[in-house]
């Protein structure tokens, strides 16, 4: 009786709880061991934050000006598609749907799990086949509700990234209480130079841009954006630079009550500070925290799914990834694909190795997508953008990202390398089936026929109507 489509149901206000939902997240109470390990001291550490901070600024510019210019859901995707061609954004969908992606919802919901049960094993660490057991049936219920509603997963984000904020603020309000009073013996000889290992900053720098990580949320549900144009850069400049101060002050926070050991030493850095600083919210902390992860991981499924619903209309994954559920109107196929690739990670995977392991691929592409903004530019002198940044920022913004994955290298030799393997291993499948589509031929029955049936299981349909 009514068209069916992805309605435009994402407001200003949503938008922006989508990006500080992405954002602040597992990161912030994981990343400060990993960056603090790999820059050698505290100073240092603060400098890579505030680093990754402005390189994220930088990136969800460009991003705002692709997404103004390109009026197509997909985010990393649809714009190295419309911009360097199909085989490179095949390759990113590949590695995306196989490695970056369930590795990074691996690596959040065993953060919702490890915090979630913090509180009723402390002291103690709580044992690992629990946590892992929390951590999968956090990531199901986030699936079942983008399933059953966008309206009711972007309410839950708004209410996340409140509470996310207030998780920061309980850390920073005690910190900056214990800083003013003089505590200031953890910050003396900050940039000991002893400790710096130069191969060891990519390392460093990828576990802060983790933190960062979901800038670029806006631009994966730009077709169901109110107002893009206007909302898109309104909403990243505002959200980064919240983002930004919130970090900063929260590691100053760490560090005014933690020593450079205590966070090396902690699996857990928010419960850890919050049990030297701030004891009667020893139960509330982690809860907070466990919930922040738990935004994170909505607005990941939430946005990923509208990479493999765009992609699959490109016809560069199967169609049945491009259907829409006639009562719900969710793109519930896709929204499905990920659980089993996510459950094996969860199940098998270590937290920092499996932070190593996508960061790679993750920069490689944003560093090929701001590369296409500039191409875009070239090819396209005549396209008005209602937004533009100036050329020096997507230029310099893919430079960096490029050395750093150069340089993960000789950081990390064995997990950049599985993550360059599973890169390159898409090759022959796009040259097999969508370049060529030698192996089509023999089983377009099949794939229409099983298609078919699961059309009638889900109940799902092609969308109507377009709406870019």
């Amino acid at each position: 009786e009514e068209a069916i489509f992805l309605r435009k149901k994402i407001t200003l206000l949503r938008a922006f709880s989508l990006l500080i939902g992405s954002m602040v997240g597992s990161g912030i109470f994981i990343s400060p061991k990993g960056v603090l390990k790999n820059s050698g001291s505290v100073g240092f550490s603060l400098v890579v934050w505030f680093s990754c901070g402005l390189l994220s600024m930088f990136g969800a510019l460009c991003y705002a000006e692709l997404g103004t210019r390109i009026t197509k859901s997909g985010g990393h995707y649809i714009y190295i598609l419309e911009t360097l061609g199909p085989l490179p954004s095949f390759l990113f969908l590949w590695a995306e749907f196989f490695a970056i992606r369930p590795a990074n919802s691996a690596v959040v919901s065993l953060a919702f799990g490890r915090y979630m049960l913090e509180p009723f094993f402390a002291p103690c660490a709580a044992p690992v086949p629990a946590v892992k057991l929390v951590s999968l049936l956090g990531y199901y219920t986030v699936l079942t509700l983008n399933s059953w509603s966008v309206t009711w997963s972007a309410r839950l984000q708004t209410a996340l990234s409140v509470v996310k904020l207030l998780a920061l603020a309980l850390i920073i309000v005690p910190g900056m209480m214990l800083l003013a009073q003089g505590h200031t013996e953890h910050f003396q000889d900050a940039f000991d130079r002893q400790a710096l290992v130069l191969d060891k900053l990519p390392l460093a720098f990828y576990a802060g841009m983790f933190a960062y990580s979901g800038w670029f949320q806006t631009s994966f549900v730009r077709e169901e954006l109110v107002k893009p144009e206007r909302n898109i850069p309104l909403a990243v400049i505002v959200s980064v630079i919240t983002v930004i101060v919130g970090y900063m002050l929260t590691n100053v926070s760490y560090y005014t009550v933690l020593g450079t050991q205590d966070v090396l030493a902690s699996p857990a850095v928010a419960v850890s500070f919050v049990q030297r600083a701030f004891k009667s919210l020893i139960s509330v902390v982690p809860v907070l925290v466990a919930l922040s992860c738990f935004g994170t991981m909505n607005g990941g499924i939430f946005t990923f799914s509208r990479t493999l619903f765009v992609a699959s209309r490109e016809g560069q994954w199967p169609p049945l990834f491009s259907m829409i559920h006639i009562r719900r109107h969710t793109p519930l196929p896709a929204v499905m694909l990920m659980f089993p690739l996510v459950t094996a990670m969860v199940c098998i995977g270590d937290i920092y190795h499996l932070l190593n392991f996508f960061s790679f691929s993750r920069w490689l592409f944003i560093g090929l997508a701001t590369l296409g903004l500039i191409v875009h530019r070239h090819r396209h002198p005549e396209l008005h953008s209602p937004f533009k940044v100036p050329l020096f920022v997507p230029v310099s913004f893919t430079i960096i990202c490029l050395f750093t994955v150069a340089m993960s290298f000789y950081s990390d030799p064995v997990n950049i390398s599985i993550g360059c393997t599973m890169v390159l291993s898409g090759f022959p499948v796009y040259y097999l089936i969508i370049h060529r589509q030698i192996f089509l031929p023999f089983f377009p029955t099949l794939s229409d026929c099983l298609t078919h049936k699961l059309q009638l299981l889900l109940e799902v349909v092609q969308q109507e109507i377009k709406t870019y």
